[in-house]
């Protein structure tokens, strides 16, 4: 089996150093990158299987560097930050991120999340097509085209708000923890910010506008979807 190539771009050696020691067991094969632009010119010229981005780099920082991946390809993209204020973690979902690590990482939680994304994107491969939608009053959720509609109009979600919203709605009425939406729609184990899941909600609230009350806070425990489906 052909080894899947993974970017690093990090100006920290020792960052890049400990990543690559840690996946090249797993079969993955690792091109590194010393700043911003180094790692846009690397991305161009390897087949690219999945990014991790620093934040702060040299040259051109992380998220110029996310917008510019993003302008052509969909490959999935890990962030790594030493801040982890909600803020950050908000505007590099919008950006299109995958998943946000914030530093010092265990190498063990960044495998077991790159792990998690290749899964999910190889089983939405394996899926066979079929018309699925459901409506919610002007809700409308497409699930072949993973777009959701206010009406006529598509919301642009994120493909993890998406992913949440889709589970959500598949499983109206049932309370869930955030360390089980981890596990469930991240898919993996929760072994890192459980606020990960509050900022998607929090997204995720603001794109259905006035529907924003259907994702309910159950205090001290999780969130659940209550809506009734339109027929």
């Amino acid at each position: 089996m052909e080894k899947k190539i993974i970017l690093v771009v990090d100006d920290e050696q020792g960052i890049r150093d400990i990543v690559n020691e840690y996946l090249s067991p797993e079969d993955f094969q690792v091109v590194q990158a010393v700043d911003g632009v180094d790692g846009l010119n690397k991305f161009k010229n390897n087949n690219i299987a999945m990014v991790i981005l620093d934040v702060m780099l040299p040259k051109m920082d992380g998220w110029k560097v996310c917008r510019e991946i993003r302008s052509v390809s969909q490959v999935p993209i890990i962030m790594l930050t030493a801040r982890g204020e909600e803020y950050d973690k908000l505007f590099g979902f919008e950006l299109g991120v995958d998943d946000y690590i914030v530093k010092p990482f265990s190498p063990k939680e960044l495998l077991a999340r790159m792990k998690a994304i290749f899964s999910r994107s190889e089983k939405v491969r394996e899926e066979p097509a079929k018309p699925n939608r459901k409506q919610f009053q002007e809700i409308q959720i497409d699930f072949d085209a993973r777009n959701v509609y206010y009406g006529k109009k598509r919301i642009n979600m994120t493909p993890k708000e998406y992913d949440l919203f889709r589970f959500f709605v598949n499983n109206p009425g049932k309370v869930y923890s955030r360390e089980q939406l981890l596990n469930l729609v991240w898919g993996y184990e929760f072994v890192g910010d459980i606020r990960t899941v509050d900022t998607h909600v929090k997204m995720l609230r603001e794109s259905l506008g006035k529907y924003r009350k259907w994702i309910v806070t159950v205090w001290g425990i999780g969130y659940k979807f209550e809506a009734e489906e339109t027929t």
